[in-house]
């Protein structure tokens, strides 16, 4: 019975020595929460991609394993797409992050109806694409509200809003708009209000507030924004087809992919086109998050010290 007891409270030390080597290096029983998680990210993302991956590298009608990405390179058609989106999605970006600033940097303090103008400006989300669309058709159209006000002022012709780039851009707007303005509030209201405060009891104006303090604080959460607004816009698909000009200046590069894939039935190439789009977007990333870290370098969040 001793020699038993004394196994048993070995096995029990040698467990609760484990559990304290574990937990010195951060890994608890709290860890496994993360498990379905992680199996729905590798059921949903990353083994899709790394199948996508394959698969372009194994072109239908034989030959190089990268023989789809030349296909698409050499072909002026295809290769266009990259920079028609682009030429869509970088504007769009830029304009919801830099109409964002201001108008969050304002509602970043207290006054009356406060929560009635930031419902009012995130209501787009609940809208979704394909909706927006409809009702830029109505008010945008040849005979929408806007082209009828405008007729009956004397304009002498509708102006052309859709079914070209601006119908598309004021697409991206709307539905992008309001994630960017909601991730600049979040990261103007984490900046300390005190530096500014300070700043101004040392005579700065507002401008130079906002350019020597807050514009610094907030870098890393501009960059955020606008790689995820980037993203959002990157990836157009129902509104370059509703309000855009499929065949043309609109044609994306999603359009590209799926045309391969559900018109051609070339799922190899729709591949290819798919993980072409994934790189040109990592690129820009890239080139804003090393912009980031030559302008600001300190704590991410635009937390102020």
């Amino acid at each position: 019975m001793s020699t038993s007891s004394a196994t048993d409270r070995q096995d029990q030390h040698h467990g609760l020595s484990l559990r304290h080597r574990l937990a010195e290096r951060g890994v608890d029983s709290q860890l496994l929460l993360l498990v379905p998680a992680i199996v729905f990210v590798i059921g949903l993302f990353i083994y899709p991609f790394l199948y996508g991956l394959g698969l372009s590298f194994q072109p239908a009608k034989g030959g190089s394993p990268f023989g789809d990405y030349q296909r698409f390179f050499t072909d002026a058609f295809q290769r266009d797409t990259i920079w028609k989106t682009l030429r869509l999605a970088i504007p769009a970006a830029l304009f919801n992050v830099l109409a964002s600033v201001p108008i969050a940097y304002r509602m970043r303090g207290r006054f009356r109806g406060k929560r009635l103008v930031t419902t009012l400006l995130v209501i787009p989300i609940t809208l979704g694409t394909v909706l927006t669309a409809q009702g830029l058709l109505n008010f945008l159209g040849p005979a929408g509200w806007l082209n009828r006000t405008l007729t009956s002022a004397g304009l002498d012709e509708p102006l052309r809003l859709i079914n070209n780039y601006w119908g598309v851009f004021f697409s991206l707007v709307i539905t992008g708009f309001p994630f960017a303005f909601l991730l600049i509030l979040s990261y103007l209201s984490g900046i300390d209000p005190s530096l500014e405060r300070a700043a101004a009891t040392l005579g700065a104006d507002w401008r130079a507030r906002f350019r020597r303090i807050t514009l610094p604080l907030l870098a890393p959460g501009l960059a955020t924004t606008f790689c995820l607004a980037f993203v959002l816009a990157f990836s157009v698909f129902p509104s370059a087809i509703i309000v855009g000009n499929p065949t043309g200046e609109t044609r994306v590069i999603s359009i590209a992919a799926y045309q391969a894939a559900y018109e051609q039935y070339d799922y190899p190439f729709a591949s290819a086109i798919a993980m072409i789009m994934g790189a040109v977007e990592l690129a820009v990333i890239a080139l804003v998050l090393l912009w980031r870290s030559r302008f600001y370098v300190g704590s991410t969040g635009g937390k102020g010290a």
